[in-house]
C-alpha cells in the first residue's frame, strides 16, 4: 500500500472515529472473492462491482474503506458494512 505512514495515523472512520489499519492480504483476497461472487454491496446497497488492490479496515474490524487510486475512500455511504460478519 502506498499510503504514507503519517496520514495513516490521522485517518479515522467518519463514523466510529475508530483507528483505520491496511487490510490484510488474505483478508484482501477474501474479499475479492466475495465481490467477485456478487456477494457484497457499500453502505448505501449498491453492489460492489470491482475488485480492490488496497484496503483499510477499522480497528474492530467491521468496516471496509476502498483505496481507489492511492486515495482512501473515506466517504460512509461507500464503505463496505459488516466485513467481520461476512461469509465468503
Amino acid at each position: 500500500m502506498s499510503i504514507d505512514a503519517k496520514l495513516l495515523e490521522i485517518l479515522r472512520c467518519p463514523v466510529t472515529k475508530q483507528h483505520l489499519f491496511p487490510l490484510s492480504p488474505d483478508k484482501l483476497a477474501s474479499l475479492n472473492a466475495a465481490i467477485s461472487a456478487g456477494t457484497v454491496a457499500h453502505q448505501d446497497g449498491s453492489s460492489v462491482t470491482t475488485t480492490l488492490t488496497d484496503a483499510l479496515i477499522t480497528a474492530n474490524g467491521a468496516t471496509v474503506y476502498k483505496i481507489i487510486e492511492d486515495i482512501p475512500i473515506m466517504l460512509e455511504d461507500q464503505c463496505i458494512p459488516d466485513f467481520e460478519f461476512m461469509e465468503v
